[in-house]
């Protein structure tokens, strides 16, 4: 095991039990043995535990008014605040904690039972109406084994004509979202991998299908960083790796969305790999360097500038794929 892998390998179990399956093809019963620890220690415990009333600070999107901020948050006050359910549920599935936990499925059966959104007071697994946040609840739902069916019927519908999605569509805005469309292709993955297209019908997941290759391709097109009709950067902040990325978009979310697809790597992901490339350090690891703004429950890396557990793996893992096309 080289020294990279030890580091990792140091971490939380949400990281280990990710090293474990994509970079040392470690035996499945090992793999699954310490994704258990996750709902158990370390920080899908912790957050877990920070539940009360069936959710988390009071609120679906954002914390309730009543909310009274504990002196362990971290984060900056004038960002928007990631402690209410949805971004602290997309965090522990992002940890990857076990969907059949007895602690997880309680957690889940009080966001339904409690959980409203703060748009217009539906049910949390109903969704509400940004397609960002519908994707992330699709994703968040689908992989806690929940029915989001509803969601994933309004989200085929407001796909836009080059492909992609946009928050801002219910104002007038006809063309995609990088930010948007990431958080609904990842959305409709979860869905399909979890058998609810399949559920859903024929007609549903081929419309699922169609909806993903159409988000793809507007990614694709641009080179997962560029605009269609310049060629030019769309924005620089993209080429800075985050975690968690919460709902903004970058080079190595979009590349780690098709690594997750399998198959070989589209031509057109050659500029974003050789990117990703370039920011290894001569340690051999990724530093964090934009973390977003606002509060957090607690920190899950030791701040911008510094080696990156979590940039880490996925860029170790992106490339892996990269160069081992098809396995």
């Amino acid at each position: 095991m080289d020294e990279v892998t030890k580091w990792l390998m140091d971490g939380d179990p949400a990281i280990r039990w990710q090293v474990m399956r994509d970079l040392t093809d470690a035996p499945r019963p090992d793999v699954e043995a310490e994704r258990a620890r996750v709902a158990k220690e370390g920080w899908g415990r912790r957050l877990l535990d920070l539940r009360e009333n069936g959710q988390w600070a009071g609120g679906a999107c954002f914390p309730s008014r009543d909310w009274r901020l504990p002196a362990t948050v971290v984060g900056d006050p004038d960002g928007q605040p990631w402690t209410g359910t949805y971004p602290t549920l997309r965090i522990l599935c992002a940890l990857g904690a076990d969907p059949e936990d007895p602690d997880v499925r309680a957690a889940v059966d009080g966001v339904r039972e409690t959980s409203h959104w703060e748009y217009a007071g539906e049910p949390f697994f109903d969704g509400e109406v940004e397609p960002c946040i519908n994707g992330g609840t699709v994703a968040v739902g689908a992989y806690l084994g929940e029915d989001v069916d509803g969601i994933v019927t309004r989200l085929l519908g407001e796909q836009l004509e080059d492909g992609g999605w946009n928050c801002e569509a219910e104002n007038g805005s006809t063309r995609s979202s990088f930010h948007s469309t990431i958080c609904v292709l990842e959305g409709l993955l979860e869905y399909e991998r979890s058998g609810g297209a399949r559920r859903a019908g024929q007609s549903v997941a081929a419309s699922v299908t169609a909806a993903q290759r159409g988000g793809e391709e507007y990614l694709l097109s641009r080179r997962l960083m560029r605009r269609a009709s310049t060629g030019d950067l769309v924005d620089r902040d993209w080429l800075e790796f985050s975690f968690p990325p919460h709902w903004h978009y970058d080079v190595l979310r979009g590349l780690d969305h098709f690594r997750s697809l399998g198959g070989s790597p589209d031509p057109r992901l050659v500029e974003a790999l050789d990117l990703v490339r370039r920011k290894r350090q001569s340690d051999g690891r990724w530093l964090l360097e934009n973390t977003h703004a606002g509060w957090m429950w607690f920190d899950l890396e030791e701040g911008d500038g510094r080696p990156s557990r979590w940039n880490t793996l996925r860029a170790l893992r992106v490339l892996r794929w990269a160069d081992s096309p098809g396995d």
